[in-house]
């Protein structure tokens, strides 16, 4: 890595990859349950270089999580080489490419949430493990820092959001001196600080000062820092002096519960994830936005000043007769974006005090940590990928929201080992006035003697109930979507039953309808074979040549009861009638057979033998289709009549 000058205000180029380190788990992802559809890997990336990293997994639903040990104290980080003072703990999940960590432990039994923010040891206000550079190293209660070549940074662990704060800074090594400790004593330029307030939009590889998103203070000529322009300001400060560092902020805006686009309402996007056996909440940082980027434009020149190549200017085009110009094309002159208004704090200002010596109001009016609001557009593009993700697993997305860790906060720059050691509170070195703003503005305070300020070791306490709040909140939240979501389920569940129940209904109809319309047309089919079948009677019944039976449909098929085919005794009957003679009369054996009657069940043999058997052939041939209806019915649904008696 190439060092910068320590009056540059930019900074030295893109951060290195982490260096590598031992493994403290093996490097193998946690199963879950197989109702979970499986580990979903953190969109942070990974080096796949160091093969002692280990990939970031999402963590499971809440029912697999009982096996996992709960923790209220965050594991990390350990310092085991106690022979050292300055260390790098680079077993933690530090912020990095775009995501922020936060410590997270399981929640207890019967949670809605899988998991709850926790605290990290020491459990007071210092600088935050996993919100600084890697190349920023610091000591095991967090109050010391050391840098490496390279301007990097550090945040402390909460920010300021209201109200005013002071704390101090103690230059162990800065000011251009030549540390004792560095590794290389032919350093070309010696060790350098940069103290100030940034936003959680600063970026952690460059010094306090670069961008809008922070204000800053420099050692070597005591100028102060704002879009990476120094400014005249204060006196230096060297190795041994004390800075302190004053910030005074309106009252929080309260949102509008009318807007619910307003970016002062209080919304988390993140999810929990496991890093090296340790829970961690996983969030996408704030992204820059475009207006804060076009505050960088300092080059005085307008978008729209750009020289056009004219026609003239190709001596190939002008001296080509009959062809077309194959010359550059006029450049198109962009639209300038429509950039939102930065909107400010009113009556904010940042103060810096070198060993108990006010410099004066540095910056005022500072910029409004809160998100600038969303357009139509970006709302309407968040929606169409909101659509898009339904049934998709769980991804980040950019938060429009306060997510209730927005604010200002003690930001840290070292260049060339520097080292410095935080000073908290409440016993500081050099004691500002009780009413730091009357200083400020020159107004008389020695009758003043009520402390209007406040130490920042104060405000961690302040910080952990907020978050642990917004815990309670998401908890009540997810346990009454919860609620809502069983009762949808059971309203679901017995829509579902009423349609399978209506489904089954419908489908038992049509069957029933179905075969209702097959014995329909079977029995249609039975009456015109019935109808078209007509049955020849011997010359001796009477007048009619056939007999058309009737058949009775019902059902279940033909009804043989209410069948009015006659019987044999019923033939008897009917020649008795058409003759007059009554067969209860005879009491011969069969010796009347000169009558006219019909006499079933008698053989006749006569001389005219041969034209019987023609007479019985054709009986039979007419009466085949009846004897197939039967054997299709099971003999019961076709004619009382007998037709093997009529033969």
């Amino acid at each position: 890595m190439v060092a910068v000058a320590a009056d540059s205000s930019v900074s030295d180029g893109p951060s290195v990859s982490r260096p590598s380190t031992p493994s403290l788990v093996p490097s193998k992802k946690r199963k879950v349950a197989s109702n979970h559809p499986g580990p979903e890997p953190s969109p942070a990336p990974n080096d796949p270089n160091n093969p002692s990293t280990v990939a970031n997994v999402a963590l499971p639903t809440r029912n697999d999580f009982f096996s996992r040990p709960r923790l209220t104290i965050s594991r990390c980080p350990t310092f085991p080489d106690t022979s050292v003072m300055y260390h790098t703990t680079e077993q933690l999940a530090m912020n990095r490419i775009g995501f922020r960590y936060i410590p997270a432990g399981v929640s207890p039994p019967g949670s809605a949430l899988p998991c709850r923010t926790i605290e990290s040891l020491p459990t007071s206000y210092r600088v935050s493990w996993e919100d600084r550079s890697s190349f920023v190293k610091v000591t095991p209660d967090g109050l010391g820092l050391m840098g490496e070549r390279g301007f990097r940074s550090a945040r402390c662990n909460a920010p300021v959001r209201e109200g005013k704060w002071y704390m101090e800074v103690r230059i162990e090594d800065g000011g251009g001196d030549r540390p004792t400790h560095a590794p290389d004593t032919n350093m070309r330029q010696g060790s350098h600080v940069r103290l100030g307030w940034a936003r959680r939009e600063a970026p952690l590889n460059g010094p306090v000062g670069l961008d809008a998103y922070s204000y800053g203070y420099r050692d070597s000529n005591g100028d102060k820092l704002y879009l990476a322009r120094p400014r005249p300001y204060g006196c230096s400060f060297r190795s041994g002096d004390v800075i302190g560092m004053y910030i005074s902020l309106p009252s929080r805006r309260k949102p509008d519960p009318d807007d619910t686009h307003d970016p002062a309402h209080i919304q988390r996007e993140r999810i929990a994830i496991e890093f090296k056996g340790q829970e961690y909440f996983e969030s996408l940082e704030y992204a820059q936005s475009k207006e804060m980027t076009a505050l960088m434009d300092f080059s005085n020149k307008s978008i729209n000043t750009a020289s056009l190549p004219s026609a003239s200017s190709n001596k190939k085009a002008a001296s080509t007769k009959n062809l077309p110009e194959r010359g550059a094309r006029p450049r198109q002159v962009p639209e300038a974006p429509v950039l939102r208004p930065l909107p400010t704090l009113p009556d904010s200002y940042i103060a810096f005090f070198v060993n108990g010596e006010c410099q004066g109001i540095a910056f005022e009016d500072l910029l409004d940590y809160l998100p600038l609001r969303t357009t139509p557009a970006s709302r309407k593009k968040e929606k169409d990928k909101k659509r898009a993700r339904e049934g998709a697993p769980r991804e980040h997305k950019e938060n429009p929201f306060d997510d209730g860790t927005l604010g200002y906060y003690p930001f840290i720059s070292l260049f060339n080992y520097a080292r410095v050691r935080l000073n908290t509170g409440p016993n500081f070195d050099f004691p500002p006035p009780p009413d730091i703003d009357c200083v400020l503005k020159g107004i008389d305070h020695t009758a003043t003697q009520d402390q209007t300020w406040r130490p920042i070791c104060e405000r961690y306490p302040e910080y952990m109930k907020e978050q642990w709040d917004l815990d309670d909140q998401e908890e009540d939240q997810a346990k009454l979507e919860a609620g809502k979501n069983a009762v949808l389920e059971k309203v679901e569940a017995q829509k579902k039953a009423q349609r399978e129940k209506s489904r089954k209904q419908n489908e038992a109809r049509k069957k029933a309808k179905k075969n209702a319309e097959l014995r329909a047309s079977s029995i249609a089919s039975a009456q015109v074979s019935a109808a078209e079948l007509a049955v020849p009677v011997d010359d001796h019944i009477g007048s009619s040549d056939f007999i058309a039976p009737t058949l009775q449909v019902t059902e279940h098929g033909v009804d043989q009861s209410h069948s009015p085919a006659p019987s044999s005794v019923d033939f008897n009957h009917v020649q008795e009638a058409e003759s007059g003679y009554n067969s209860e009369a005879v009491e011969g054996d069969g010796e009347e057979e000169q009558h006219d009657g019909f006499a079933p069940d008698v053989d006749h043999h006569d001389d005219d033998d041969d034209d019987d058997d023609d007479d019985d052939e054709a009986f039979r041939e007419a009466a085949s289709p009846y004897r197939k209806l039967r054997t299709q019915n099971n003999s019961s649904s076709v004619m009382d009549i007998d037709l093997e008696d009529l033969l």
